[in-house]
Parts: C-alpha cells; sequence; structure tokens
C-alpha cells in the first residue's frame, strides 16, 4: 500500500514524468489482476512465515489466503523466499513496515516487505512474486524510495549502520544492493523535487521506460504525439537510426495498446460508450455439462478409463477424435458451449453486443434507492 501521490512502485515514473501525478489522477479505479490478488496473497503468507519461525511454506498448501487458493507452484517460491530469510541468519526486523516521510513530504508513505538491522548494516528485503518482468536491485527507485523514508520514520533500523543492502528476492532469483545514507539522502532530495513539480500546472510530461507501468498512457499528451508521429511515417523511408528509434518505442506502443483496450471494455462493462465499438462475447469453448454423466456413458460403451483420462478427463474435441476412430457418436447432450467472457470488437463485427442490462439496473435502483 502507498500514497495517491507517490510510492515504492510509482517512484521512478514521478521522478521521471511529474505531470504523470496529474495525469493518473483522471483514470478512473484499476481493477486489481489475477496475477496482483496472488502477489498479495503470497506477501501475506511471507509476513505470517516472517514472525513464526515454526510455520512452513507446505503448511499453507490448500489453503485460501487473500481469496487465492495457494498451490504447489506458490509453496515451492515461499520456499525460495524463507530459505533467503532464513540464510541471513539472527537480525532485528519488522516484517510489513510502514515507512513515512514526515513533516518532508507529508502524505507520502509507503510499506516494506521487510526492514531490519544486523550487526551495523541495515536490511531491506522487497519480495517480487511475478513472473513476467525480472527487476534488478541497482539503483532500484522502489527500493531507494522504502529505505529513504525508512530512515526518517525507522531510525531503529539506522542507528550505527554505515550501508544498507537493499534485496529483491524474485523466486528462483536473488539480487542485492548496497547503498549508503548519503545516495539515499540524495534520492530523497530527487523525490522531493519531483513531488513539488507534480503539483504544477505546467507539471512536465516525458516518455521512457518508467511508462510501463502508468495507468494514464492512453491520455498522455507524449505517448500520443509519439504515436501520430510513428504512424505517420513511411516505414520503407526510415534510416537505420529512425528504425532503431521506432523498435524503441514498441514496447511503449504496445503497452499503450493494451491499456486502451482494457479501459476501454472497462467502460463498455459499466455500460459507457466507446464509439466505434461494442461488447461481444469471447469464442465459446465446448465444455462438460457433468463429468460424472460422461464417464457413466464411457462406461456403458465399455470403454476402460486409461483410455480417457490421464491426470483430468479429456476435453470434448480430443474425447471426439478418440471416439471417432471406435465410429462413436458423442452424445451432444453431455457438453455445451461456453464464452470465457467478454471482449471488445468494432461496432461492425457481426457478433451480437453483449447486453450489460444487469449493471444499468443495478445503478438504477441504486439511484431510487438513494
Amino acid at each position: 500500500m502507498h500514497s495517491k501521490i507517490v510510492g515504492g512502485s510509482t517512484a521512478k515514473r514521478v521522478i521521471n514524468c511529474p505531470g504523470s501525478v496529474a495525469l493518473c489522477a483522471k483514470m478512473p479505479p484499476q481493477v486489481s489482476s489475477a496475477a496482483a490478488q496472488e502477489g498479495t496473497a503470497l506477501h501475506a503468507v511471507m509476513d505470517m512465515i516472517a514472525n513464526d519461525a515454526d510455520l512452513q511454506p507446505s503448511s499453507f498448501l490448500g489453503r485460501v489466503i487473500e481469496g487465492v487458493e495457494i498451490t504447489d507452484a506458490h509453496v515451492e517460491k515461499l520456499e525460495f523466499a524463507k530459505q533467503v530469510l532464513d540464510g541471513l541468519g539472527d537480525f532485528l526486523f519488522v516484517s510489513e513496515c510502514r515507512v513515512d516521510f514526515g513533516d518532508l513530504l507529508p502524505g507520502v508513505f509507503g510499506s516494506c516487505d521487510l526492514l531490519g538491522i544486523q550487526q551495523g548494516k541495515t536490511i531491506l528485503i522487497d519480495y517480487k512474486f511475478g513472473d513476467g518482468v525480472m527487476v534488478d536491485a541497482d539503483e532500484n527507485e522502489q527500493l531507494m524510495f522504502y529505505a529513504a523514508a525508512a530512515m526518517r520514520s525507522q531510525k531503529w533500523a539506522f542507528q550505527g549502520a554505515s550501508e544498507i543492502e537493499c534485496i529483491i528476492v524474485q523466486p528462483p532469483y536473488l539480487k542485492s544492493w548496497t547503498t549508503t545514507p548519503d545516495r539515499l539522502r540524495q534520492f530523497e532530495q530527487e523525490l522531493v523535487r519531483a513531488v513539488k513539480a507534480s503539483q504544477q500546472p505546467d507539471a512536465p510530461v516525458r516518455i521512457g521506460d518508467h511508462c510501463r507501468w502508468c495507468t494514464a498512457k492512453t491520455i498522455c499528451p507524449q505517448m500520443n504525439g509519439e504515436i501520430d508521429r510513428l504512424t505517420q511515417r513511411s516505414l520503407d523511408a526510415l534510416d537505420d537510426e529512425q528504425l532503431g528509434a521506432a523498435l524503441a518505442l514498441a514496447g511503449k506502443l504496445e503497452t499503450f495498446i493494451a491499456d486502451a483496450r482494457a479501459l476501454a471494455q472497462q467502460r463498455l462493462e459499466s455500460g459507457k460508450p466507446v464509439p466505434g465499438f461494442k461488447l461481444v462475447p469471447k469464442r465459446a469453448t465446448r465444455q462438460w455439462v457433468d463429468t460424472a454423466q460422461v464417464t457413466a456413458h464411457l462406461d456403458s460403451l465399455g470403454i476402460e478409463p486409461g483410455e480417457y483420462q490421464k491426470t483430468e478427463i479429456l476435453s470434448v474435441a480430443q474425447m471426439e477424435k478418440m471416439l471417432k476412430k471406435r465410429k462413436v457418436e458423442l452424445p451432444y447432450q453431455l457438453y455445451a458451449s461456453v464464452s470465457s467472457g467478454n471482449t471488445i470488437a468494432p461496432q461492425d463485427d457481426p457478433r451480437t453486443a453483449v447486453m450489460v442490462t444487469g449493471l444499468q439496473l443495478k445503478a438504477a435502483l441504486s439511484k431510487l434507492g438513494a
């Protein structure tokens, strides 16, 4: 958890693009993703493990934590994180520690996963349980944000310490970077300048690799300007340097497109129009109505379970293929076509638009009850 002004995960963006603070404030609340929920659950488990030496990651297998069922894959990540923690030996620490900048930056705070001190060295740990993007520890703005805020609000962890070890635990990788109080004070000054700049009406907006997780890419004037300039060029006319620049921009454009689609779908699902687009069901896939009925039918045909079930029962398509060899038809009553959700499509797409009357009715009823 962090403040709406700037936090650990947004420090790099705000320092490089102060104008992004005002832009992000205009965006609707972000819907929590499955990956984010999974990360929250694993952080909660590590907090429990850190505070109880007898707890083992395996004891959480099958339990539901923060709405997420802990799987074998989760346990493997947790075991790696616990090994790192155990490897540090005995030291004084606090897990899930709130840190802030006090009067220097009122309202700016965050929460570091673990903060402690060991033999004159401050230790700060940040868990990353995602598999997608590998995170480096060197000069990591998120780690420096937590460390600098802790240096002001959790002074006990810095008494007699001349160095600060910042550790990123991203199973199966461990990355560490050692810095000094002077470097953190320098970072603090950069952060203060950026926060002050963000409060100005003409706060500068800049694009770069800090744009990756920015929620305001779809309304960013710099990003839109780059897209306009790029789409108006003929790729055949680009020289080597221009082509390299275009490729460097490609990653930003891909996340821009993904964010634009997500925002459009969010608006359509809430009943708001997006000119030129509509909400349609995703391609339906065939699923078993009742697997018990399927196995009973196959048993009646004298088909052995080993032929249609490995670790789980075959899919409808696989079952059809298997039965076709026996010249047996698969009864249509055993399966149904089910859409896995909705997606956006151009208005002229032949698929029928999804009705969102449930959401509209809920909104109407809430107004009547007001």
